[in-house]
């Protein structure tokens, strides 16, 4: 059985991807900040006979995050597929005129320093196995300029930029790695369901015929800006 690994997971979009991939038949491993957040995923994937397990680790701690990645393997055996999405936060966007070193560092611990060090941990394994998914996800500022959000653009266009190296350097491995650009809030019951977002990414991950998209997927990232 194969299992995924969801960082940055809450009761939103990680709850989804958790059910979408769990009732395909993954064992799923949680981990975030929150383990009462956790525990309600654990929950509501054990009603729907999900084998899951959560992990409390903040990102921003490489450490910690790296030792629950370490429990993910040693109780499961082998993640298979990776899902990176922690939340960027809005109360941390800031506009590209008023970006200090201190907004763009803070990104950088909390996302894309986080990224490099959970696919470094999960590689080896992978290329061992010649198989397994890397799956990123960003927001659309990582594909067109946004200077309402400078200091989180900055970092999402990094993480797009490593994302696009390991699909060139890894495809020929065995070893997917994709990328999705969302460019909606994701709330329940609108256009940008956390559900809808789930079924797009594993869409992308089964298809395999694809590097990135972007969701919704009619978004024009050429014709965007604000």
């Amino acid at each position: 059985m194969k299992t995924i690994a969801i960082i940055g997971a809450g009761p939103g979009l990680g709850l989804s991807l958790a059910k979408k991939f769990g009732e395909k038949g993954f064992r799923v491993a949680v981990i975030s900040r929150n383990p009462k957040k956790l525990a309600i995923i654990v929950n509501e994937l054990k009603k729907l006979n999900i084998e899951a397990k959560s992990y409390v680790a903040d990102v921003r701690d490489l450490p910690a995050l790296k030792q629950a990645l370490n429990a993910v393997k040693q109780d499961f055996g082998h993640i298979d597929v990776l899902e990176f999405s922690p939340y960027a936060g809005p109360t941390h966007f800031k506009h590209v005129l008023e970006t200090t070193a201190e907004d763009v560092l803070e990104q950088i611990k909390g996302y894309l320093l986080p990224a490099v060090l959970s696919v470094n941990e999960v590689i080896p394994d992978m290329i061992n196995n010649a198989s397994g998914a890397i799956l990123l996800t960003t927001g659309i500022s990582a594909m067109v300029s946004y200077p309402s959000v400078g200091n989180v653009g900055m970092v999402m266009s990094g993480v797009r930029n490593y994302a696009t190296n390991l699909h060139f350097e890894l495809k020929e491995k065995g070893i997917y790695v994709g990328h999705l650009s969302i460019g909606t809030v994701i709330q329940a019951g609108t256009a940008g369901d956390p559900d809808l977002i789930a079924e797009a990414w594993y869409n992308l991950y089964e298809k395999k015929d694809c590097f990135e998209d972007t969701f919704p997927q009619e978004i024009n990232p050429t014709k965007l800006s604000n």
